[in-house]
This record gives C-alpha cells, structure tokens and sequence, in this order.
C-alpha cells in the first residue's frame, strides 16, 4: 500500500480510538458525555498530531503517547470526569489497543500462514488493523445500547477480556506455524499480566471511591440525625406536658363552654391538637433513618406547598445500611421535591412515596409532577440544574448504593409524571 493510504487508514483508526475511549471515560468515571462539538475538536485534533507525527517520522509509540495526552485533554473537559484517572483508563486503553492489535494480526497470520499481516504497511496488516477497530466499534456499541450496565457488570466484562488476551498469547507461544521472537512473546506476556492488573486496580479504586461517598453520606444522615434529635425531644415533651395537664384542660374548657364562649373554646381545643395532630401525621417504621427522611421530607413539602403522601411498608432487622437507604431514599426524595417545586400549577405539584416488600425484595417508589420534560443525553438523564444537581448525581449516588444489594434504579416520566424505582434485594438479621 501507498504511505498516503496507510497514513489515511491509520488516522481514521486512530480517531475511532480516541472517540471511543473518551466514551468509555464517560461511562466508566460517570462523567457527562462528550457532546457533537467536542466530538468533533477530538477528531480535528487527531487528524492534525497524526499527520504531523507521520510527516515527523515518529514512531509508533510516539503516536501512542499524543493520543493519551489528547485523550486526556479532552476529557478533562468533562464534567465530573477525574483527571488522573482520565490518565489511567487512556494510558491502559491504548496498551489494551496495541496487545489486541498484534494478537489479531498474529491470529491471522497463524490462519493464513503469512507473517505480513504483522506489518502495518502491508494490505494484510491494514485488513487486521480495522478487524480489530470493527471489533472495538461492535463493543462500543453493545456498551451504548447497555447504558443500565452496572459495574460490576463492567468489571466482569473488562477481566474476560483481560483474560482472554493472556490465554491468547499462551497459546501463541505454543505454535509453530508463525515465526515470533521469545523476546517479543515475553512482551506481550508481561503486558497482559499488566492488563489484568490494571483492571483489578481500577475496581478496587471505584469501590474506594464507592465507599468514601457513603462515608459522606453516613456523616451527613448523623449530622442531620442529631440536628433533628432536639425537634423530636421538644415533640414528646410537648405531648407528655399536654398529658400530664389533660384535667386542667379539660376545667378550662368546662369554664369557657359554661359561659357560652364557643370561638374561644374552639381557638382553645385548636392549640390543644396541634401537637398531637403533629405525632398523629409521623410516619414510623422502625428504621430511625428512613423515619428522619420521610418525616423531614413531608414537613420540606409542606413548606413548599407540595402535597406529600407516603404508603409505607418496610421491613425491619435487615441487613441494608442505614447509609445506602439515606443514599437512596434521600436523593430519590430530593430530585422529587425539588421537580414538584417547580411546577406552576397546584395540581402538579405532588410527591407519591411508596415502600413495598415482596418477598426479600425492597421496592421504593417516588412519583412526582415536573414542569420540564427531562432531558437524556447518551441513555442517562441530563439536569437542568447548572450544578448538575437534580436527577444527575442524586441518582447516580442512589445507583451507586443499589449495586451494593445487586439492585437497580429505574427512571421513566408519561403523563407528567416522572417516576423513579429503586429495587433492592435483603436479607434478614437475627436480633441478640
């Protein structure tokens, strides 16, 4: 092949890398996704290291090296996209690209017994170039169509390809048929080790990080425990100081009625209930966690002006952490009542909460009217918010502590109405 066809190939190859990097940054970091403009600056700016790099005589680990620092660049543009770890799903991204390259073009000169599939310059060598970038573009867009893949799911998929690739090259070692140096086998041997570890390292950080953003969460729910603590003191005190004094209310009453005072009695009686009508209104499970947020969330729509009605059947002595269900419950609750508050109508402005047990499955369902419809970008949901509060990290938090108990969290919106549906799987806890 001519060296104008070969560089024309090998940029338009290393374009669909970049672009399809950047989009594993964005599922793998939770980041958002990269719009049609910067999808754009990313292939402009391959194009112009490609060329200059090729018309520098660069070698090849030099192009390898521009596209991790552009990957970089580019996603650090993103929001909610960490820089070093941006560094280290490109740095491993195109060591992947590069072990899989030379498995395919060995793979098929093993086939076809031809060792020009190895060389880039050859016909051969591009035909297992772009069996490899077809193959990336499939995975790419089975990731797209997967946009509810967890994880974990994740994880397992990343260690059978790690996987793959050393038993692949294992077994290349063992032939005969192509000529490969011990050298270059011994390479590719280390390099897949490395890539397995490189896996096992970034699940391990994603369940560091995992575990500090509940942490948060833990220390926030006792803040917001002990801040509410006093609040409920004061509501007992009033009620057993309402109880203790019950015959000398009862005497003040007697002496208005007796004189015919009735709007006073009322006025009287009214002071009177309000304090029990407080009690009577508190939702009780016996979960002192998910008691604070229903309680404090009914009392915040009340403020709004938000009808709050809440069906609660919950399950006691299990094994779900009270900070995964303030994770959850919490931020469900939250995006609901801040979408409801927006709403102009009063019609619209409602929040629906109910918890369900079927089984050892815990459902929770928040429905709420909105104004905006939303908006879904890459097969999540983008917010309206500028600090990309509402419907954006809240449910990705709620994720995050469902995947511990092998749930989900669901969102659809009809008839205005947008609803979210978290599913959890428990386990009972013998009580000592």
């Amino acid at each position: 092949m001519t060296g104008v066809l070969v560089l024309c190939s090998n940029t338009v190859a290393g374009g669909v890398r970049v672009i399809l990097c950047l989009f594993l940054i964005f599922r793998l970091l939770s980041a958002e996704g990269p719009g049609k403009r910067r999808v754009m600056a990313a292939l402009a700016g391959c194009v112009v290291f490609s060329v200059a790099l090729s018309a520098a005589g660069a070698p090849e680990l030099y192009h390898k090296m521009a596209e991790i620092v552009w990957i970089v660049v580019c996603a650090s543009s993103f929001r909610g996209a960490d820089t070093r770890m941006s560094l280290f799903v490109g740095i491993f991204y195109e060591i992947a690209c590069f072990f899989w390259k030379f498995l395919v073009a060995a793979g098929l000169g093993v086939l076809f017994q031809s060792p020009a599939f190895l060389d880039d310059c050859t016909g051969s060598g591009q035909i297992a170039v772009w069996l490899l970038h077809m193959l990336l573009l499939v995975t790419g867009l089975c990731l797209w169509k997967r946009s509810d893949m967890s994880g974990r799911e994740m994880f397992r998929l990343a260690s059978g390809i790690a996987v793959a690739g050393f038993i692949a090259v294992v077994t290349l070692s063992q032939q005969n048929v192509l000529v490969i140096a011990d050298d270059t086998l011994d390479m590719w041997m280390i390099l897949s080790v490395v890539l397995m570890m490189s896996v096992l390292v970034f699940n391990m950080n994603r369940q560091y990080e995992v575990e500090k953003e509940l942490a948060r969460l833990k220390s926030e729910q006792a803040e917001l425990l002990e801040r509410d603590y006093a609040t409920l003191n004061q509501a007992y005190a009033i009620n057993a100081r309402l109880f203790h004094d019950f015959h000398n209310h009862i005497g003040v009453l007697r002496q208005l009625l007796s004189h015919e005072k009735l709007v006073e009695a009322v006025r009287y009686l009214d002071e009177l209930q309000a304090p029990v009508q407080e009690m009577a209104n508190t939702t009780w499970t016996g979960d002192e966690t998910v008691d604070y947020l229903i309680n404090s969330k009914a009392r915040a729509a009340e403020a709004g002006g938000i009808r709050y009605q809440a069906q609660v059947e919950f399950p006691r002595h299990t094994n779900l952490q009270s900070a995964d269900l303030c994770a959850i419950l919490g931020n469900l609750l939250d995006n609901a009542l801040e979408a409801a508050g927006r709403v102009p109508e009063k019609e619209g402005r409602f929040v629906r909460l109910t918890i369900r047990r079927i089984n050892q499955m815990l459902v929770i369902k928040v429905e709420n009217g909105f104004a905006v419809l939303p908006v879904e970008e890459n097969g999540a949901l983008k917010t309206s918010k500028e600090d990309n509060g509402l419907h954006g990290w809240g449910l990705k938090s709620a994720r995050i502590a469902a995947e511990k108990y092998d749930g989900m969290v669901q969102t659809s919106y009809a008839g205005g109405v947008f609803r979210a549906v978290a599913t959890l799987s428990y386990q009972g806890v013998a009580m000592e």
